[in-house]
């Protein structure tokens, strides 16, 4: 099997194989050890990581519903001089040569811009992407990412103090979401992920209250996935900065469908709660559904970098 078809580049940065773990859905990586070589994976998500320790929201923080899952974790992490003194060390030794993504969240611009400015110490951290479009905290996230002008300086402010090629997150929570897109590329973006979780809310009809604590929390999952192939297929066709697809990928054919609609890698998120092994699962099986859907290379659809 020529496995160089599955190689690619996002901004720059060269991946053997176009799949990766969504943020949040494997912390910093210890426990999806547990279950694959993380070597395997075209590059690594770690959690969005912010400048103090978060504790996020009370349980219960997740429920499966229908077509997904919805979560509302709240960005719980131990903050970035954790990160950077624990996490990033373990991952670069045990895996010296897995390109590293660092994302990065804040509650305000310059928390923002300083966690990026500390998370580009990091050497084995190659790419910097920023979560502009949570939808489970009070403070930043979801309000970072819906005004263009918002979006447009963060970015520019962001890549004023790194030299890492940073991508903007885009939240799927606006009306139309080129003109997202079109700010973050005006700000100097080198490319971006989509698209985060929708909100949502599950009701307990036993206790007529929500099943989450925090009352709404982030639907994904297969329920959003033709969202996902939408708005990467719009924004594709108004820019060509690179994208990382990000949206109800449980299969190979799901991979590829994002990558025929613009999307030049991809992240697998709420499938790994089902599948440990489905990050694993969807790399073994893309080259026999490149076979049978005609695809020659991985690339063949990607926008040049």
């Amino acid at each position: 099997m020529n496995m160089e078809r599955l190689e690619t580049t996002i901004a720059g940065v060269k991946l053997k194989n176009p799949v990766m773990n969504a943020s949040g859905t494997a912390a910093y990586g210890q426990q999806m050890a547990q279950n694959i070589d993380l070597n395997g994976l075209g590059a690594f998500v770690i959690k969005s990581t912010t400048m103090e320790p978060r504790t996020g929201h009370p349980w219960p923080t997740t429920a499966e519903t229908t077509g997904g899952w919805l979560n509302a974790v709240g960005l719980k992490n131990p903050g970035i001089e954790h990160v950077l003194k624990e996490e990033l060390p373990w991952l670069a030794q045990n895996y010296p040569d897995l390109p590293i993504v660092g994302s990065i969240a804040g509650s305000t611009t310059d928390e923002y811009v300083e966690v990026a400015k500390k998370m580009s110490t990091a050497p084995n951290v190659k790419l910097i992407e920023v979560n502009i479009s949570c939808p489970n905290v009070e403070k930043g996230g979801l309000a970072f990412g819906t005004d263009p002008e918002v979006v447009e300086d963060l970015t520019r402010r962001i890549k004023a103090v790194t030299k890492k090629p940073v991508l903007m997150k885009l939240t799927p929570g606006v009306t139309e979401i080129v003109p997202i897109a079109l700010a973050a590329e005006r700000g100097g973006a080198d490319g971006l992920v989509m698209i985060n979780t929708l909100m949502g809310m599950e009701i307990d009809l036993e206790t007529r209250k929500p099943h989450l604590s925090n009352g709404t929390g982030g639907l994904s999952g297969s329920a959003i996935h033709p969202i996902a192939v939408r708005m990467i297929h719009q924004v594709r066709a108004a820019t060509k900065l690179p994208i990382i697809g990000v949206g109800g990928v449980g299969s190979a054919k799901d991979a590829l469908e994002l990558m025929v609609a613009g999307a030049g890698a991809v992240q697998v998120g709420s499938a790994n709660y089902g599948n440990p092994k489905a990050c694993q699962s969807i790399i073994e099986d893309l080259i026999p559904a490149m076979d049978k859907y005609h695809f020659d290379r991985i690339d063949e659809f990607k926008s040049e970098d």
